[in-house]
């Protein structure tokens, strides 16, 4: 429901050329709402004006995107590259405006609050991810010292220092650029202000030479995710060599650890990455997917002295030992998201797993158990643990076997859970030929009766609307959940993993030739 003051700022702001020459003379309180009237309409020249003239001490996307009382639609979720490029060409104008320096008073800018998701609502259907956004930010950076030089602007106006709070995300094409924005901080009036870190694709050096320039001691959330050959010893040093007093989410890439070859000296390393990250006393969310951390989760965990919120161990080789610690754990009390995908909980360990789902039902919003060789069998005794988890949201469950029959009676269920928004199921073992094996591999995993599932996926749609829960969204992403970054560098990705293949190949026919 919009407000009678929305309406009236959507009416002045759709005339764009109106809009701008009458912003003098608009109230300071009123610019927030035109700014969120303006970014539904996707008026981009309006809204670098906005920016370009902001009256206030603060620009935050997030508070001005999201619900309000004029207009309760939360517009933080619309990467509109119009008006993304808008706000951040208007912020560096706003530098440039040659108005008095005395009348300038922002000092902060937060665009930490919007959100990368999959389907866009904006009209000229052209989005601006975390990387494009760190890519402009970093042009404008780098571009806005020598203007203003150049440009010979009133001396005040390099008096000007604006916090710009961002998420960057970093790749080996934007590295070079990123840096140069980095190290021209102390000269340009927009300072860039790193709250969350993503790296893909980059070698450890650059890698360890950008988060010190990035200012770790700001740092609330690092992600190492993809191609960052960054193992535990390099983790040892990372932490050795720089703190992150407020951190308070770490991801490491696949493979970080493997104690399948630790030697004495690799114990004591984890033990000592185990003591660092305790003294990260904000750290409440931790991903350390696909790395092989059998036996040793307590020895990791137990240092932390406070409890994770989020905890990712998927593929990661857990056994019956790591189980019972994370069960019994000060962490199961506190866990919101939990991922254990990759390991047959049900089957091998049964009554740890419902402990520790006990422990977390009153808080838990995510649970994600992908690959679980969670059967038929299973169901009645995987009802029974979810029951208390009255808080639940998210229930993802792809790549189990199981029937068309089982999932109707799970949806059944899942019915009655008031919170929950999202569901990812598998598609039905029956759909598959007779014999396909689980986990199934990427070869096979197209390779079902679409129609019948399509059929399935109808019966259990019906059992949601039969049961008034419209709002719950189920479906299945055969290849995973839709992961913006990804998305984003999808090319960069996909022609850096040809490179290392390459390179592999290289090294292989080097060495075969040495013997021949």
């Amino acid at each position: 429901m919009k407000s009678l003051r929305f309406i009236s700022a959507e009416a002045l702001v759709s005339n764009s050329e109106f809009a701008r020459k009458s912003l003098g003379a608009v109230a300071h309180d009123l610019f927030p709402l035109l700014f969120k009237a303006s970014y539904l309409l996707e008026q981009g020249e309006v809204i670098h004006d906005l920016v370009e003239n902001w009256p206030l001490f603060d620009f935050n996307m997030g508070k001005l995107l999201g619900a309000t009382l004029d207009y309760e639609e939360d517009l933080s979720y619309r990467t509109c590259s119009v008006c993304l490029e808008s706000c951040l060409t208007g912020l560096r104008d706003y530098v440039l405006n040659q108005s008095s320096p005395y009348m300038k008073k922002l000092k902060v800018v937060d665009l930490t609050g919007i959100k990368d998701v999959e389907v866009q609502f904006c009209k000229c259907k052209k989005t601006m991810g975390r990387w494009a956004r760190t890519q402009l930010l970093s042009e404008l950076c780098s571009a806005l010292p020598v203007y203003m030089q150049q440009a010979q602007c009133n001396p005040r106006t390099f008096d000007i220092s604006i916090n710009v709070l961002i998420d960057l995300f970093v790749t080996e094409r934007n590295y070079e650029l990123v840096v140069q924005a980095l190290l021209k901080k102390c000269s340009c009036p927009l300072k860039i202000c790193c709250v969350a870190f993503r790296s893909d694709n980059l070698t450890l050096q650059k890698f360890f030479y950008i988060i010190k320039l990035a200012d770790p001691s700001l740092l609330r959330k690092l992600e190492i995710v993809h191609n960052v050959r960054l193992e535990m010893e390099h983790l040892e040093m990372l932490f050795n060599s720089i703190h992150f007093p407020l951190l308070m989410s770490l991801t490491l890439p696949a493979r970080t650890f493997n104690v399948q070859r630790f030697t004495a000296t690799d114990e004591q390393m984890l033990t000592n990455i185990g003591e660092k990250m305790g003294e990260m006393a904000q750290l409440t969310e931790l991903n350390m997917s696909f790395s092989i951390l059998t036996g040793r989760i307590q020895k990791l965990l137990s240092p932390l002295k406070t409890p994770l919120k989020m905890l990712d161990v998927s593929n990661c080789s857990l056994n019956h030992a790591d189980m019972a610690f994370l069960a019994s754990s000060f962490h199961a009390n506190h866990l919101e998201a939990l991922d254990l995908s990759g390991h047959n909980i049900i089957e091998l360990y049964p009554s740890t797993f419902f402990k520790l789902l006990s422990h977390c039902s009153s808080v838990l919003r995510s649970l994600t158990l992908e690959e679980c060789n969670i059967q038929d069998t299973h169901v009645n005794m995987l009802i029974l643990g979810l029951s208390p988890c009255q808080k639940l949201q998210e229930f993802k469950f792809i790549g189990n076997p199981l029937s068309s029959q089982a999932l109707k009676d799970l949806f059944t269920f899942l019915c009655e859970l008031p919170m929950l928004k999202n569901v990812e199921f598998p598609v039905p073992r029956d759909c598959y030929p007779t014999g396909i094996t689980y986990p199934i591999d990427d070869a096979s995993v197209c390779r079902f009766d679409h129609q019948k599932y399509e059929r399935v996926a109808e019966e259990l749609s019906l059992i949601l609307l039969q049961a008034n829960r419209e709002d719950v969204k189920a479906s299945t992403p055969l290849f995973g959940s839709y992961d913006a970054a990804v998305q984003e560098t999808n090319n960069e990705l996909g022609a850096y993993l040809i490179k290392s293949f390459k390179e592999t190949l290289e090294k292989f026919t080097s060495s075969f030739n040495k013997f021949s």
